[in-house]
């Protein structure tokens, strides 16, 4: 995995868009992920049931990592829960949780019959999708833990598909806190109700635009732009911004005028396009 700290975001994020896919190949081959992938790969083929995953560690805590849930790995029996729900109830677990995270590993393991059926587990094609959700998501964290705003672009990316609605983005919080940060809008909407949150978000842009990867794109900057600005705010030196915001204009006379910057002027210009 390249190095990104120091850099800004935005050139991060050219940097992983010019490399991303030969630094996946490069990560599913690091030692401690290979292992991780040929376990699975030798484990999941005879589990066919919630109760049978939940008992193999190998594979569980693979899938579990796969779809970010490693913080879930204690919550066994809520987790064979969760993969055996018939997802046509209303009232089964699945369709209770809030947590996007879970729909997307139910849905991709494809129990059925109460949690005793899946026949797709012996399938390559099928692992195939679990190692390549596997490799995505390890890459994604190794990225976050260089550069926070990186990877929460990176998150949204991969989220953006599941993105339909408001309501989907206001029941995953961070999809939500991206799309707070890009439209410029306060934390504080967090407070009201779901439905005054969601107009709020529709009065400031048109949700079939995530559609259009010149939209998507303007997001990203603009969140990008206002997240690094806040970062700085935060953490001072050590930003990546540190030459435009911290620093100094020489004068003439030997001296440095100090530059300031107002995040609230920021956050404002970066929203405006949506207003």
């Amino acid at each position: 995995m390249l190095t990104i700290s120091g850099m800004s975001s935005r050139l991060a994020l050219n940097l992983i868009d010019r490399t991303q896919s030969k630094q996946l190949d490069q990560l599913a081959k690091e030692p401690q992920h290979a292992r991780a992938i040929s376990r699975f790969r030798e484990n999941i083929a005879n589990i066919h049931t919630a109760a049978d995953l939940v008992d193999n560690y190998d594979a569980y805590s693979f899938v579990m990592k796969a779809f970010d849930l490693e913080d879930q790995m204690f919550g066994k029996a809520m987790m064979r829960e969760i993969l055996s729900s018939d997802s046509a109830d209303k009232t089964s677990l699945v369709n209770k949780l809030t947590d996007p995270r879970f729909r997307k590993l139910y849905d991709a393991l494809g129990f059925t019959n109460g949690g005793t059926a899946n026949t797709n587990t012996s399938s390559t094609a099928w692992q195939d999708k679990i190692v390549d959700q596997y490799v995505s998501q390890q890459f994604i964290n190794g990225e976050s833990e260089q550069n926070a705003t990186v990877g929460s672009v990176l998150e949204f990316r991969q989220k953006l598909d599941g993105v339909k609605t408001w309501y989907s983005v206001l029941k995953d919080k961070d999809t939500a806190q991206f799309m707070r940060t890009a439209l410029g809008i306060p934390n504080d909407v967090v407070k009201l109700d779901v439905e005054r949150q969601k107009q709020i978000f529709e009065d400031k842009f048109d949700i079939t635009k995530l559609k259009d990867p010149k939209e998507v794109d303007n997001l990203i900057s603009h969140f990008v732009a206002v997240s690094d600005a806040q970062s700085f705010a935060t953490n001072g030196a050590g930003s990546a911004a540190v030459t435009l915001m911290q620093g100094a204009v020489q004068g003439g006379s030997g001296q440095f005028v100090p530059a300031t910057f107002d995040l609230t002027a920021i956050a404002t210009f970066s929203a405006s396009r949506y207003r």
